[in-house]
C-alpha cells in the first residue's frame, strides 16, 4: 500500500504543477498570437489591418512571458499605427505578408506610416515586406525639390528602442524614409532590403540620429537618395557588408545646420558595394559648423563601380580615418 500510496501522490503532485503551470501561462499570457486567427484580421487589401494589430500588441505587451505576434502570408491594407511601449516582457512581430499603406499621401495626418516606440527587447522578422506605395508621391507637385517630401510619411520609425533586432524584413516605395532610427540603443538591421525607384526624391534607406550602437549588416539598399544617412548625436555605428545603389551611397549629416547639434562619434563602415551612386561615402556639413562634429570615422574595404565620387569630405572640422 505504501508504494501505491507514494505513486498517487506523485500522480496526484504532477497533476497539480500540469494546473499550476498552465494557469501561470494563463495569466502571465504570451505565446504565439496570430493576427487572422485571433482577431479576426482579413488579407484581402480591403480590411484594416490597425485594430486587429493594435489588440494583438495589447495583448503581447502586457503580457510578463515572451510574445509571439504573427502577421500570416497574405496582402493586408493598413492606415498608419503606433506601437507603444514599455511592455512587460520581449515581443517579437513575425510578419510573414506584405503590408500595404494608403497610396494617396493626403491620407496621412503625420510623417508616418507605422511607428515602434519605447519598447524594450524587439525583434522584428519573417521575411515579409512593408510597401509604402509611393510611387503617387514621387509625381507630386514640389517633392522633386524635397520642400513637400519633408511632410510625406515614413515607412518604418523606430523610435527610442533598447536591444532591438530587424531581421529579414523588406520595406519598398516609401513615400519619404524607408527606415528611420531616433533615441535608439543597441539596435541591429541584419538581412533588410530596401527598394524604391531611382527618381523617388528624399527616400533614404535607413536615417540614424542620436542613436548609440547601430548595427546595419549584410543588407541590400535601392533607393533614390542616401543609401544610409547619419545625423547628429550618432555614435558606435557599424556597416558592414551592405550593398548600396543607386543615387547617394552612405552618407554623414548634413550637420552644423541648426544649433545645439550633437557630436558624431564612432562611425566605421567596410565591406560594402556601391554601384551606380554618385558618391560612394561622404561627409557633409553647412557652412559655418562648429569644430568637433565628427571624430572618430572609419571606412574600410569598400568596393566602387560607375561611382563619380568615391570618397568625399566637404567640411573642415571632421577628423576621420581612411
Amino acid at each position: 500500500m505504501a508504494i501505491q500510496f507514494n505513486f498517487v501522490s506523485s500522480m496526484l503532485i504532477l497533476v497539480l504543477l500540469s494546473i499550476s503551470s498552465v494557469e501561470g501561462q494563463g495569466g502571465g499570457g504570451g505565446g504565439v498570437i496570430d493576427v487572422v486567427a485571433k482577431f479576426g484580421a482579413k488579407a484581402d487589401e480591403k480590411t484594416d489591418l490597425s485594430k486587429p494589430l493594435l489588440d494583438a500588441w495589447k495583448e503581447a505587451c502586457a503580457s510578463t512571458s515572451p510574445s509571439k505576434i504573427v502577421i500570416p502570408k497574405g496582402i493586408y491594407f493598413l492606415s498608419t499605427t503606433t506601437l507603444d511601449g514599455p511592455c512587460k516582457a520581449p515581443i517579437e512581430l513575425q510578419v510573414q505578408g506584405t503590408v500595404k499603406a494608403p497610396a494617396d499621401p493626403g491620407a496621412f495626418k503625420e510623417p508616418k506610416w507605422i511607428a515602434f516606440n519605447r519598447i524594450e527587447n524587439f525583434k522584428l522578422s519573417g521575411g515579409g515586406v512593408f510597401d509604402g506605395q509611393g510611387t503617387t508621391a514621387y509625381k507630386r507637385e514640389g517633392c522633386k525639390g524635397h520642400d513637400y517630401c519633408g511632410s510625406l510619411p515614413i515607412n518604418l520609425r523606430f523610435d527610442f528602442l533598447t536591444n532591438a533586432m530587424i531581421q529579414d524584413i523588406t520595406t519598398k516605395d516609401s513615400k519619404q524614409f524607408q527606415a528611420n532610427v531616433l533615441g535608439c540603443k543597441n539596435i541591429t538591421f541584419e538581412h533588410f532590403t530596401v527598394s524604391a525607384p531611382d527618381e523617388s526624391p528624399n527616400t533614404d534607406g535607413i536615417h540614424i540620429g542620436r542613436s548609440d550602437g547601430v548595427n546595419v549588416l549584410n543588407s541590400e539598399i535601392k533607393t533614390g537618395d542616401d543609401c544610409v544617412s547619419i545625423g547628429d548625436g550618432s555614435k558606435n555605428l557599424v556597416i558592414n557588408g551592405v550593398t548600396c545603389g543607386p543615387r547617394h551611397g552612405i552618407s554623414i549629416g548634413s550637420l552644423g545646420l541648426f544649433k545645439n547639434e550633437e557630436p558624431v562619434d564612432g562611425v566605421t563602415v567596410k565591406n560594402c558595394t556601391m554601384t551606380n551612386t554618385s558618391n560612394g561615402v561622404r561627409i557633409k556639413t553647412w557652412p559655418g559648423a562648429e569644430p568637433g562634429t565628427c571624430s572618430n570615422i572609419h571606412f574600410e574595404d569598400i568596393t566602387v563601380t560607375n561611382v563619380s565620387s568615391p570618397i568625399i569630405i566637404d567640411q573642415k572640422y571632421c577628423p576621420w580615418n581612411k
